[in-house]
């Protein structure tokens, strides 16, 4: 039987696209990947991203239940981990109940993701979504380093759309658009439009 390996990838590398074969289970230990559709108009959407201790659940479901994957994995930032061959991991659940607990919970909390997921696209307005993307991904300088684009993945909408609540936000005094992201001026008002779910 395949025995694990090392694995590793640089920050943009893609790692998995739709009509893969998944050749294992990665367990993480450092770095992210973001996981993405695109619809046939060229949109994106990210639904998750995986983290050391987490699951992607397209792999999951390709190793489970036999699929290619769906989706698209990029890798965020720098990677480090272990790649389970399909056989082992599928072993491993079988006979380790430590490994399959560890497993399951962690689909089980990513499920619990998604729902949330659908609920803030379903449910929520496009400026508490917007403020809530903004919040998370502020660093420490309260500086978001992301495209109009890209933040337009991640809250499941179109760039221009996220041009023009920005363009607001802005007039606001909420944020202060720059030319590789956005500033942060008022986190408190951030944070209510955030709380607010019309």
């Amino acid at each position: 039987m395949t025995q694990p390996r090392p694995f590793t990838a640089k920050q943009g590398q893609t790692i998995f696209q739709p009509g893969q074969e998944c050749p294992g289970f990665l367990d993480l230990t450092k770095g992210s990947i973001r996981v993405m559709l695109t619809g046939a108009s060229g949109r994106e959407v990210v639904l998750y991203r995986v983290r050391p201790g987490e699951v992607c659940l397209q792999t999951f479901s390709c190793l489970v239940e036999g699929h290619t994957y769906g989706a698209e994995g990029i890798v965020e930032t720098d990677i480090e981990g272990t790649l389970i061959p399909a056989n082992l991991f599928r072993q491993q659940m079988e006979t380790n109940p430590e490994f399959r607990q560890k497993v399951l919970s962690s689909v089980a909390l990513r499920f619990s993701e998604y729902q949330q997921l659908v609920e803030d696209v379903a449910l929520t307005g496009f400026d508490a979504r917007l403020a809530k993307v903004l919040l998370r991904l502020t660093d420490p300088n309260g500086t978001v380093h992301a495209t109009h684009s890209a933040l337009a993945a991640e809250t499941a909408s179109g760039r221009a759309y996220v041009s023009r609540r920005l363009g607001a936000m802005a007039r606001n005094g909420v944020v202060e658009q720059l030319p590789d992201g956005i500033s942060i001026k008022d986190k408190r008002a951030l944070e209510q439009i955030a709380a607010d779910p019309r």
